[in-house]
């Protein structure tokens, strides 16, 4: 028998080492793997003992048992490897002691921990567990901090089953605190029953991790609550691309290289789910799609609102439009252009119209000069954006106050929804929404049910840029039905024509390469690369360094990095790290969740829409204090503070670098876009465009020339699978034939 093999048939004889002790301090623990390492006070040793190994969950002064062997590490020498790590509450007071002040739970510190064991000893946890107003006795615990403390044992207690029952079923414990909020004390009952619910209720917890728990409890690859399961989620996943429904051929391809099954399965799953609530099957032109029914709906809404909208009266008299016109260019002393003009008539004889452009076009002029007319009319005008941002530069540049779209609605945080709606409208006679070409289908259907039949409705945005984030293109499709009034502002007025950014943004969207500057004080700069590796540290110092020195722009506040896509050694992620460590690299306080860092100064961005803190995707804020004992984070977002318990730090990302995708509605200073090769599949002329017409003083391409070809030729991204613009076509024609015998100037 080989030597070898000799040796680990030894090996594998050996029985095991043992070991136990009070873990002293955890030196590290992933909660999606369960790896830890422990300093352990282990009996029959000296000095604290490392311990490697895995658990769902671990804090100072539990009392863990291992078994597993002895090994000398090079770099951190004798170390107890464990198979097995198993970890109870602690008993006596100095462990209890380590183990509330341990940050486990959150509103208890060191002091606090110190106080509480002081006043009840090895009693403590039978304390908290069946006498509770007995914390009041301690020193700083008023009823109102007692029952706080009693909450915070009571979730934590379920958290650490809810970890436990993840670990065993191989999965990562980091989003048990989000189970826990969403099912409560039903969570393990309720992981049991239907695994797949993870995925559809839980923010951050996706389909192959509901999976791997369904495997674990025993459901075979081919049952048929997995198969329609993965229908389901091939179908919210393709929301994330943009679309309202995919395919019958496309959607079962993708189901079925998900479960990794035979496509026959799928379509008789297909089948069972097609009669059920969750989805329905109609064409888009003459294909068959399925749908998710509540996309399906609101496009359907969105369409019958729109047209309805459209056929009835104006809310405002008749007006005399050169006139009027004449009169606002002699209160402003700008004069319109021809195609201004044009586009006042037409938009002035329309319930429902759009105003669209590229950069430098006059779309701000024009509207100004609109709502001064109204202005005169007397009309109740509303002003909207999809976000903070774009709300804001819509106030500076109209002179009015803006909001977003979700404050505009008024949200319900107990529900979700809005609390404006069809029976409680908002209150005007035109609400005005400006880069609408953010605006999502179930955005949409909220606006439009919440639209008074009499009022006007504007959409201004350009419609070239990115479409929204979440499904459909409203815009796009709302445009291209021809059903609506359309202004297209197509001329570059001449002082916006001298900036290499508006020069370079319409280069790209008519298919031709960019120009950079050759002056020092231009706008608009090509650095070349070759390699992305040292690509990306070149842009770190453009971003930190240069920049700065010659601009005298803040590197934070005032330069936004802009990325094709997340992944690759020029993605948001990587350069996300890379930032932060050279933008903020000593704080003085910090904590890690989900493989980030979070520090006071860091930039970061809400992930998703959150009803229960008025903060929504896309939202851009700045972390202002963390309170370790608390276990919180506060960031201010546009002058308010928001809390975030460390938990749930999920929700956020540093934003250093972020995708061009999340930039849409915003502007910044200076923007500073990588674009390689590495992104192919993200190359597409509208990213690109997009990501140029953000910056307002100053934009850095740092490229491979060929990535830049391979977006500039590429054209628009690949379509979206969306049927309102069909039912705007086949709706009824009433509106459009008004329309037409009233006549216009502008584009439709």
């Amino acid at each position: 028998m080989p030597r070898a093999i000799q040796d680990r048939s030894a090996e594998a004889r050996r029985p095991a080492d043992a070991l136990a002790g009070t873990v002293e301090r955890v030196t590290f623990h992933n909660a999606e793997t369960g790896f830890c390492v422990l300093k352990v006070k282990a009996r029959g040793r000296r000095d604290l003992v490392a311990v490697v190994g895995h658990a769902p969950a671990v804090a100072a002064g539990e009392w863990v048992t291992a078994t597993g062997a002895w090994v000398s590490d090079r770099s951190h020498g004798l170390q107890f490897k464990a198979d097995t790590l198993a970890c109870t509450p602690p008993t006596g007071a100095d462990g209890i002691e380590r183990y509330l002040a341990s940050g486990q739970m959150r509103g208890i510190g060191p002091e606090m921990a110190k106080r509480i064991v002081r006043a009840f000893g090895e009693e403590t946890f039978a304390v908290i567990e069946a006498q509770p107003q007995r914390l009041t006795e301690v020193a700083g615990i008023g009823r109102l901090r007692a029952a706080r403390l009693v909450a915070a044992w009571a979730e934590h207690k379920v958290v650490r089953e809810i970890m436990i029952f993840l670990h065993a079923h191989g999965v990562g414990t980091a989003r048990a605190v989000r189970i826990f909020k969403t099912y409560g004390t039903d969570a393990v009952a309720v992981m049991t029953e239907d695994p797949y619910r993870l995925a559809r209720d839980v923010r951050g917890i996706g389909f192959r991790t509901a999976d791997a728990i369904a495997a674990r409890l025993g459901l075979p690859p081919t049952a048929p609550a997995r198969l329609r399961a993965g229908i389901a989620y091939a179908l919210e996943a393709a929301m994330d691309d943009g679309h309202c429904a995919l395919p019958v051929a496309d959607l079962v391809t993708r189901a079925a290289g998900l479960l990794d099954v035979e496509a026959g399965l799928i379509r008789t799953a297909l089948v069972e789910e097609l009669s059920g609530e969750a989805v329905l099957a109609d064409t888009i032109g003459t294909e068959p799609h399925v749908f998710l029914r509540g996309l399906h709906g609101a496009e359907r809404a969105i369409a019958e609102r729109l047209i309805a909208l459209d056929a009835a009266p104006l809310p405002w008299s008749e007006i005399a439009v050169p006139e009027a016109l004449a009169a606002v260019e002699a209160e402003t002393g700008r004069a319109l252009s021809p195609s201004q003009r044009a586009a006042a008539e037409t938009v002035l004889a329309a319930k429902v119209a759009v105003v669209t452009g590229g950069p430098g076009v006059g779309k701000t002029s024009t509207l100004d000069a609109l709502l001064r007319i109204l202005r005169r009319a007397e009309a109740r005008v509303l002003l909207a954006a999809p976000t903070g941002r774009a709300a804001k530069r819509m106030s500076e540049q109209t002179g009015r106050e803006a909001r977003t779209l979700h404050r505009l609605l008024e949200v319900d945080p107990a529900h979700g929804g809005f609390l404006r709606d069809a029976g409680n409208p908002l209150d005007c006679d035109l609400l005005v929404v400006d880069e609408a070409s953010m605006v999502d289908v179930p955005l949409m259907n909220a606006l439009t049910r919440a639209l008074p039949r009499h009022a006007a409705l504007w959409l201004v945005g350009d419609v070239d840029q990115l479409p929204s984030v979440g499904p459909g293109q409203v815009l796009a499709d709302v445009i291209a039905s021809g059903r609506v009034a359309v202004a297209r502002l197509t001329e570059v007025f001449r002082q916006a024509a001298e900036s290499r950014i508006v020069v370079n943004a319409h280069r790209i969207n008519a298919g031709r390469m960019p120009e950079g500057a050759t002056d020092p004080d231009g706008d608009f700069f090509v650095v070349a690369i070759y390699d992305p590796e040292i690509g990306a540290e070149k842009l770190v110092e453009i971003v930190s360094c240069r920049i700065p020195r010659r601009f005298g722009l803040d590197p934070v506040r005032d330069v936004q990095v802009l990325c094709p896509m997340n992944r690759g050694a020029l993605g948001a992620r990587n350069l996300n790290h890379a930032l932060q460590r050279v933008l903020n690299p000593d704080p003085p306080v910090a904590v890690e969740r989900f493989g980030w860092r979070f520090a006071p100064g860091d930039r970061v961005m809400v992930g998703q829409n959150d009803y229960d803190r008025e903060v929504f995707n896309g939202d851009l804020g700045l972390v202002l204090r963390i309170d370790s004992e608390e276990g919180i984070l506060v960031a201010g977002f546009d002058g308010r503070e928001v809390e975030y318990p460390f938990d749930e730090l999920d929700a956020l990302s540093p934003a250093y670098a972020i995708t061009i995708h999340k930039a849409q509605g915003s502007e910044y200073p200076a923007v500073v876009i990588p674009v390689a090769v590495q992104h192919y599949t993200m190359l597409a002329r509208n990213l690109l465009y997009t990501g140029v017409t953000r910056g307002k003083r100053l934009v850095v391409l740092v490229a491979q020339t060929r990535a830049i070809g391979i977006a500039v030729r590429g054209g628009a991204m690949r379509p979206r699978f969306t049927k309102l613009r069909e039912w705007l076509e086949t709706g009824e024609t009433g509106a459009r034939e008004r329309r037409r015998s009233a006549g216009s100037g502008a584009d439709r």
